[in-house]
């Protein structure tokens, strides 16, 4: 009888926890954007708060108060005066637009006006049967990008109370999780409903994931960005730091790369004669932007995630359209937890196969 009542007791504590957890997540929903990178940024910058704490060992509020400075004034100051001259570029591209002052179709057709006539003879009989219906695609597909690009700056100037409160429950919250998330760390590993090994595996899986994302991808596809934004600012392309923000977000996607935004722009350039601007936005795709990655990657991600570049991709995509920008790290930590899940399944079940060959257990390290 007693075994009973301790199953149902077990049971209504389980739907507790469920029922309790789905109302808290309701409850915070507002602020899931600011609490996720609030739990990034403390997990990304939690060594150079150890190194802090190190020094100042009976200080552990200063610690984390001087590093959350020092994300400020080093990461968060810089992103704002970046996202608000993107803001006014995206603004002033999108009103010559609806203006007419630019017209991406009259560019396409410039490009192929400029090539051999047999190959705008192919362009014309292949793919969308005529190189026009493409080239109104690409426009309108361009012309799509600018313009949400504009629609998201001005709906965060409606809502700028809104955002101004996020952003302050974000860095708030970042200052506890820098000074005790060497703490809820393992907390939170113990409490997970999962065997002890299991649970230290999925959470190494989510750090190196993270760190790998941010670290690597995300510093990789800014310097990128950049890079690009200056090669395009010194030719006299309109708006540079506008197509330096696409070509970051590009180089966050496998297999396609930054090469998506300055080979279309070399092309057009060579189309209008601008000899030496096309092979200078050539020369520095290939020899500076390009070799950025493969120098940069070794040096800020220290292991490899395990994931497929072709599911990288397409979470990326996913989770950026389910979610937004948030996606870019959400998307492939769903993939790589999906991943480690079913390892870990198939690693017990031929460990009850075969129980001699058991692989050795991983270590979990905050």
């Amino acid at each position: 009888m007693s075994v009973d009542r301790g199953r149902v007791e077990n049971g209504g504590l389980i739907l507790f926890l469920a029922g309790i957890t789905l109302a808290l997540g309701l409850v915070v929903s507002s602020f899931a954007g600011a609490l996720l990178w609030a739990a990034l940024a403390a997990l990304l910058f939690q060594p150079l708060f150890q190194r802090l704490l190190a020094r100042w060992p009976d200080r552990r509020n200063m610690a984390a108060a001087v590093t959350l400075l020092i994300i400020t004034v080093a990461v968060v100051i810089p992103a704002i005066v970046i996202a608000s001259l993107v803001v006014d570029q995206a603004a002033g591209v999108y009103t010559q637009m609806r203006s007419g002052r630019i017209n991406f179709a009259a560019y396409f057709q410039q490009v192929h006006d400029a090539l051999p006539l047999r190959l705008q003879h192919l362009l014309d009989s292949s793919g969308f049967n005529s190189f026009e219906r493409a080239q109104a695609r690409i426009s309108a597909v361009i012309s799509n990008s600018v313009s949400v690009i504009a629609s998201q700056a001005l709906s965060i100037g409606r809502n700028a109370a809104a955002f101004l409160l996020a952003f302050g429950v974000g860095l708030y919250v970042t200052y506890f999780l820098l000074r005790d998330g060497d703490r809820l760390g393992p907390a939170i590993v113990r409490a997970m409903p999962l065997q002890p090994i299991v649970a230290e595996r999925i959470a190494d899986k989510f750090v190196a994931v993270v760190r790998a994302t941010i670290k690597g991808s995300g510093v990789v596809a800014l310097v990128q960005g950049a890079l690009g934004a200056i090669t395009f600012w010194i030719v006299g392309i309109p708006a540079a730091l506008l197509w330096g923000l696409l070509m970051a977000i590009a180089a966050l996607l496998p297999a396609i790369g930054p090469a998506i935004i300055w080979v279309p722009i070399a092309i057009y350039l060579l189309a209008t004669s601008a000899i030496w601007q096309a092979a200078v936005v050539i020369l520095s795709g290939v020899l500076v932007i390009g070799l950025a990655d493969n120098i940069l990657r070794p040096i800020l991600v220290g292991r490899d995630t395990g994931i497929p570049d072709w599911l990288v991709l397409v979470t990326t995509l996913g989770g950026i359209d389910l979610i937004g920008l948030s996606g870019i790290v959400v998307g492939p930590l769903a993939g790589a937890l999906f991943i480690t899940a079913w390892q870990i399944l198939t690693e017990q079940r031929e460990e009850e196969t075969n129980p001699s060959e058991r692989p050795p257990s991983p270590v979990y390290r905050p």
